[in-house]
């Protein structure tokens, strides 16, 4: 397989699977359930809507701000705006092509702030190892806040707390005992690994180094709660989901979140697995297809929107510059 096809079945086979995701989800349901679905789409209020877009722009700005605190100690402090703009533009592009955003995001910092490409990108790849901490925090503190029901979840299909250890423990081994391996290992592929991850391990721990750790820790955790505090917003236009509680969101927060990087910015599944998760709490598939619809649109046309103007005002300023 050469190299352009692989690059070309990256970019359309997410794309494909998504918009397979979306027809399979229009054909699993009924006339009357679509027709419902799309009455509370269109009913949603917009109130809380708008909540929602809000808390989306400060996490943007949130983590503009932030980005410059990887970026000081290295001896460069890019203007907020441009920051925010290229940013903004990067998640548009991942809409297009996935982990296209990373590269664009690196090199528009080149381009409008004379920062190197390998510096602006090791400050990326060091913020997304802080995202995945983050979510996996989330992770950790929702099992002990849900523990009774995601035990019962997977004993429904199938799995016991027996069966659910030993698969736990079973992981923690086969982790262990490849991490070991790859450190005592000379072959050049796992050299390259273990380079990577102690790449990462020392990008993250830089952090505590750095000046400004405590604003960055505190924009870290701004960032997530608002990521959390956006999703919570939304039960509020289904009636159906207006009294869960945050823990119980907690659960279809995750299954979004890594939906979204499963496809497209999550486009076709998104809104099933967030149903999905929901319909463990007992609410019907209609409300929490409908609850995953008006998330995944608002956030999705929020960075359509907001990117594409981005990546128009981007270079006129450099150009007024």
């Amino acid at each position: 397989m050469t190299a352009s096809l692989k690059k070309t079945l990256k970019t359309v086979l997410p794309i494909a699977f998504g918009l397979f995701l979306v027809w399979y989800s229009y054909n699993s349901t009924s006339a009357e359930d679509r027709k419902q679905i799309i009455f509370y789409i269109k009913e949603a209020d917009l109130f809380w809507v708008g909540i929602s877009l809000m808390m989306g722009v400060l996490s943007h700005v949130s983590r503009a701000i932030r980005w410059n605190y990887l970026l000081e100690p290295l001896g460069y402090k890019p203007k907020i705006i441009n920051n925010i703009l290229i940013i903004l533009t990067s998640y548009f592009a991942n809409l297009g092509i996935p982990r296209s955003g990373e590269i664009l995001r690196a090199t528009a910092l080149t381009t409008y702030e004379d920062v190197p490409f390998e510096k602006g990108f090791g400050t990326i790849v060091t913020e997304r190892v802080i995202d995945l901490i983050m979510l996996l925090l989330i992770i950790v503190v929702t099992f002990f806040l849900q523990t009774d029901i995601i035990i019962e979840f997977f004993k429904n299909k199938g799995f016991n707390l027996t069966k659910i250890l030993i698969l736990l423990g079973g992981a923690g081994v086969a982790a262990l005992a490849f991490f070991y391996f790859i450190k005592k290992s000379t072959h050049p592929f796992l050299v390259k690994i273990k380079d990577f991850v102690t790449g990462l391990l020392q990008g993250v721990t830089s952090i505590f180094k750095m000046k400004n750790k405590w604003p960055f820790i505190f924009h870290t955790l701004f960032i997530w709660s608002v990521y959390v505090g956006m999703f919570w917003v939304i039960k509020f236009t289904v009636p159906e989901t207006i009294d869960l509680s945050i823990s119980q969101l907690l659960v279809a927060f995750i299954f979004g979140a890594f939906a979204m990087t499963a496809t497209n910015g999550g486009i076709g599944l998104y809104p099933i697995v967030v149903s999905s998760a929901l319909a463990i709490f007992g609410i019907s598939s209609v409300s929490g297809d409908a609850f995953g619809w008006i998330m995944w649109i608002s956030q999705t046309l929020l960075v359509v929107v907001f990117g594409a103007i981005s990546f128009l005002l981007l270079p006129l300023l450099k150009r007024t510059k």
